[in-house]
């Protein structure tokens, strides 16, 4: 009888655990609510870009050459993000003044050269939000303004616009409400660009790849 007096008792002990934890849970305080990224942006963004670019001749004399590319960029963004529980998701858009570029010698007194004269970009982003930091991935289809030129008596010097994809990652941190800062690394993949160039020079192909780091401002609406 006496054991199960005691069993009895541990049982009964068991089942109030639950209750008397909720009755003293309502006693406690809630957990503030974290930051929420849903909402719309506009900022500014600067940084480092460096790069490749592989120049061919398809027609004339044969010639290739591989200029190093290098220099900074400037720019704008606008963005939209809805957060789902920790998962965000959205859209941003880019775009870029830059002085990315290099030149690479043929022959003495005759140098080609590659100018990534503006850069932009329209992406999907999705990541992972903990409170006030966010950690994402970004990519999308990627537009820029590249000139190829050559260093050879008159010269000259030719821009297009070409199309290729970017793909890239980031971690932003509000700062408050409506401040956020970051930083994001971007590849950028041109493709290859046919150039018909002037009599005097050889028609070429032009295929640049950009690698850039930035940092980032946003304003939260």
């Amino acid at each position: 009888m006496h054991r199960l007096t005691l069993a009895s008792a541990g049982f009964f002990a068991l089942l109030s655990g639950p209750a008397l934890a909720a009755d003293l849970g309502t006693d406690l305080p809630m957990t503030a609510p974290g930051f929420d990224w849903t909402g719309y942006y506009t900022g500014l963004q600067a940084g480092y870009g460096w790069g490749s670019s592989d120049i061919s001749g398809t027609e004339g004399e044969p010639f290739a050459a591989s200029p190093d590319l290098d220099g900074g960029f400037v720019g704008g963004h606008v963005a939209g993000l809805w957060q789902f529980n920790q998962a965000v998701i959205g859209a941003r858009a880019e775009l870029n003044y830059s002085a990315i570029n290099g030149s690479a010698l043929l022959e003495p007194g005759n140098s080609v050269g590659t100018d990534i004269k503006w850069l932009g970009s329209v992406n999907a982003e999705a990541g992972l939000a903990v409170d006030r930091w966010l950690i994402y991935g970004v990519g999308g289809v990627a537009f820029a303004g590249i000139e190829t030129s050559q260093d050879a008596g008159i010269g000259f010097a030719k821009t297009r616009t070409s199309t290729g994809w970017t793909i890239g990652a980031g971690v932003d941190y509000a700062l408050s409400n409506n401040i956020v800062v970051g930083a994001q690394y971007r590849y950028y993949d041109f493709g290859k660009e046919h150039f018909d160039v002037p009599d005097d020079f050889s028609d070429r192909d032009q295929d640049v790849k950009l690698h850039t780091l930035g940092v980032n401002f946003s304003y939260k609406f």
